[in-house]
């Protein structure tokens, strides 16, 4: 309640303050807010209802409820997210398990946080997840396409380069793994590449990177920068073939696993010529393109040579010689076209070494007779005059293996015929070995090196440039076998 004398009062002194003239006004002049903090007392201040207004009350209690309402909706989608990032985490956890799986890496089982066992997806996530890289990689792997490595993911891999395994003129090999334990095999290539070298290791890329096979090397990727070149491959616990055959082991394993190595390997061209999308000609079938398991499964490796081709096509047109002396093609050293069956060639020649367990030239052995040192044409004639049994005498082959060893000659001396078309395919040469087609007797496949020399004694320098291309063709089959072996076995 307001003291109404007291309000009067201070309007009068309002009032007389406006009309007193300027000059006649003293030093002290009475203003509105001392006059209301003086007189304008309330006894007791007013006070907001919002209950007062029906309307104001009705917008609160409406705005209260959508305020509750964001809230809650904010609430649940930072939940439903977090949810989301977990099983996002998870399911990249369980890719990693299976790209582990599909390389053959053991399962890591590690503990949970609680003490009890984590779920075998759990393959040192906390490490692998913090890598960008690595999870593309393992994204890849997924949709069977090399990734593509920086050379710190390189470093990171090989702990520095700390494991050499071999080294040759293309390079330096070193064992590796991924953080997710898959082991492999990173091939650093010499970093003074000229053009040939890096078609080459294109073509690696753009073939092995579209296969998938068991009896293949799986290529993981690559890194291709000014001052780094590799390929990442998958690790092959036993090496190269020749280096097993020749240097190693070859004497101490069974006959069933060489037949093995053997069938595996035409698997893998077979997979190569008729089962890809494209066509790949390998070109350089031989035993130190033919990594093992732990288990001596073969698996065809080094695709620096091959080719894509459509399956429609009858033949391509050659630049230049491919393939190594001794396993390649005829055809690949003379003006001839070339076809995918300059591999059946090329495995023929290395079931010869395999059957043997030596290499196909050898020069000046003390256990080598003149009339063996090339031993394909030497297996031809004790084939054809019925001693077989000389052939398996010679390379420690017991008589209960008898049929199969003589299968596997029959399958070579075909594969090595002169003539392309007089090869069988290697879907063929697959279901002969597994006794599943009958092989008819082979006929003699190197009489074209008798016309060769033939021809090349009775030349007196008359410029016959097919002769003196065979007969290059011949001196580079018999000497170049060796060096191209030997060449190889870093790999």
């Amino acid at each position: 309640e307001l003291d109404v004398p007291k309000v009067q009062t201070a309007f009068q002194l309002i009032n007389r303050s406006r009309a007193t003239p300027k000059h006649e006004r003293g030093s002290w002049q009475p203003k509105l807010h001392q006059a209301e903090s003086t007189y304008l007392l309330h006894d007791e201040q007013p006070r907001f209802s919002p209950f007062a207004n029906p309307d104001d009350a009705a917008g609160i209690i409406t705005s209260g409820i959508v305020i509750i309402l964001v809230m809650k909706f904010v609430t649940r989608w930072i939940e439903v997210t977090r949810e989301w990032q977990m099983e996002r985490a998870r399911l990249q956890a369980l890719e990693m398990q299976a790209a582990a799986a599909a390389a053959g890496a053991p399962m890591i089982q590690q503990p949970a946080a609680n003490g009890s066992a984590a779920p075998p997806y759990a393959i040192a996530a906390s490490h692998v997840l913090e890598m960008g890289a690595v999870n593309r990689f393992l994204d890849d792997i997924l949709r069977e396409k090399p990734a593509r490595f920086t050379p710190e993911n390189l470093r990171e891999f090989t702990r520095n380069y700390a494991e050499r395994l071999g080294s040759g003129g293309f390079g330096v090999v070193y064992r590796g793994a991924f953080p997710n334990g898959v082991q492999v095999a990173v091939k650093i290539l010499n970093s003074t590449l000229d053009r040939r070298a890096e078609e080459q290791f294109m073509a690696e890329v753009g073939t092995a990177g579209r296969t998938y096979h068991i009896n293949l090397v799986r290529l993981y990727g690559f890194c291709f920068d000014a001052t780094t070149k590799a390929l990442v491959y998958e690790y092959l616990e036993k090496g190269s073939l020749d280096r097993v055959l020749f240097d190693l082991e070859g004497d101490a394993l069974g006959f069933d696993a060489l037949s093995g190595i053997v069938a595996g390997t035409a698997r893998g061209v077979r997979y190569l010529h008729e089962e890809c999308q494209h066509r790949i000609i390998h070109y350089d079938i031989k035993p130190g393109n033919v990594l093992l398991t732990a288990d001596y499964t073969p698996k065809v490796a080094d695709f620096g040579l091959a080719r894509l081709c459509n399956r429609d096509s009858t033949h391509l047109t050659m630049t230049g010689a491919r393939g190594t002396p001794g396993y390649a093609a005829p055809e690949l050293w003379l003006p001839l076209p070339v076809t995918h069956r300059c591999d059946v060639y090329s495995f023929g020649m290395l079931v010869f070494e395999i059957l043997g367990r030596r290499r196909n030239l050898e020069l000046q052995h003390p256990a080598v007779t003149v009339s063996q040192e090339w031993y394909p044409r030497w297996v031809w004639q004790r084939f054809d005059q019925g001693k077989f049994g000389d052939v398996m005498a010679a390379s420690g082959i017991h008589a209960k293996d008898g049929e199969k060893a003589e299968r596997m000659c029959k399958v070579a001396l075909w594969c090595v015929q002169y003539q392309p078309e007089a090869r069988p395919s290697m879907s063929s040469v697959v279901r002969m070995l597994e006794g599943e087609e009958e092989i008819a007797r082979p006929v003699n496949p190197f009489t074209y090196m008798a016309s060769v020399h033939m021809v090349s004694s009775s030349s007196s320098g008359d410029g016959d440039g097919g002769s003196a291309a065979a007969s290059s063709y011949s001196s580079k089959e018999l000497r170049g076998g060796t060096r191209s072996a030997a060449n190889n076995q870093g790999r």
